[in-house]
C-alpha cells in the first residue's frame, strides 16, 4: 500500500545570489505549493532550513538553508524528529537530463550526479524515497554543468520551467491522496507540441470585367 507524502523537500541554495538560478527549481516549487496551501515558511534552526506545516494535509514543506551538497543534514533532522519514513518523503529538484518544461516523478534510484540527492541518501541510509525532477536542460558540455546550474535560465527557458513548476503543483491533489501511479502518468507524459498554425487562406482573385470605362 502506498503512503501519502508527509515531507516535501524542495532543493536549492540559500541566499539572494542563488534565488533565480536553475539549481533552485525545487525552492520555486515549494514556494508555489505553500501559496496554494495557504501556509508560510519560518526559519527552523534545528532543521537547518525554512519549514512550513499544512496541518489539514498533514504534510511538512522544507527548503534546506544549507548548501546543496549538505541537504541531507536538514532532511534527516526533520524526518527523524517527526518520525517520517523515507517512503513518505518527496524530494523536488532540478534535472539536467530533462528538457525545460518537462517533469519526471519516480520512486528510488540513483542520484544521477545530483549532489543534493547524494547527501540525502547518505543521511537517510537509503535511496528509497520519491523524487520529482524538474527539467532545466543540459549545457551540452559536462565541464560547464556547475556554471550552468548556478546561473539563471534564459528568458524562454524560464517560461518553460515556470510552466513545469505549475504542472508540478497541480499534482498535489493526487499526491495528497497517495495516488502515485496517476501522478506519475500525469507528470511523465511529455507535453504535446502545439501544431504549426495553418497559413491564412489567400483572398479570391477579383473577377476581371470585360467592360471598359468611357
Amino acid at each position: 500500500m502506498q503512503v501519502k507524502p508527509r515531507l516535501i523537500v524542495g532543493l536549492g541554495n540559500p541566499g539572494a545570489e542563488y534565488a533565480e538560478t536553475r539549481h533552485n527549481a525545487g525552492f520555486w516549487f515549494c514556494e508555489r505549493l505553500s501559496a496554494r496551501l495557504g501556509i508560510q515558511f519560518s526559519n527552523e534552526s534545528r532543521f537547518h532550513g525554512r519549514v512550513a506545516h499544512a496541518r489539514d494535509a498533514r504534510v511538512w514543506l522544507l527548503m534546506p538553508q544549507v548548501f546543496m551538497n549538505r541537504s541531507g543534514m536538514a532532511v534527516g533532522a526533520l524526518a527523524r524528529f517527526h518520525r517520517i519514513e523515507p517512503a513518505e518523503i518527496l524530494v523536488v529538484h532540478d534535472e539536467l537530463d530533462i528538457p525545460p518544461g518537462q517533469l519526471r516523478l519516480k520512486f528510488g534510484g540513483g542520484a544521477g550526479g545530483h549532489n543534493g540527492l547524494k547527501d540525502i541518501s547518505a543521511h537517510l541510509g537509503t535511496q528509497d524515497y520519491w523524487r520529482l525532477r524538474i527539467g532545466i536542460g543540459h549545457p551540452g558540455d559536462r565541464n560547464e554543468v556547475v556554471n550552468f546550474v548556478l546561473k539563471p535560465p534564459r528568458r524562454e527557458e524560464q517560461l518553460e520551467i515556470d510552466g513545469a513548476v505549475s504542472q508540478a503543483v497541480d499534482l498535489w491533489p493526487l499526491l495528497e491522496k497517495a495516488e502515485w501511479n496517476a501522478a506519475m502518468k500525469q507528470a511523465n507524459t511529455k507535453p504535446t507540441a502545439n501544431p504549426p498554425a495553418k497559413p491564412a487562406a489567400l483572398p479570391a482573385a477579383p473577377k476581371i470585367s470585360k467592360e471598359t470605362s468611357a
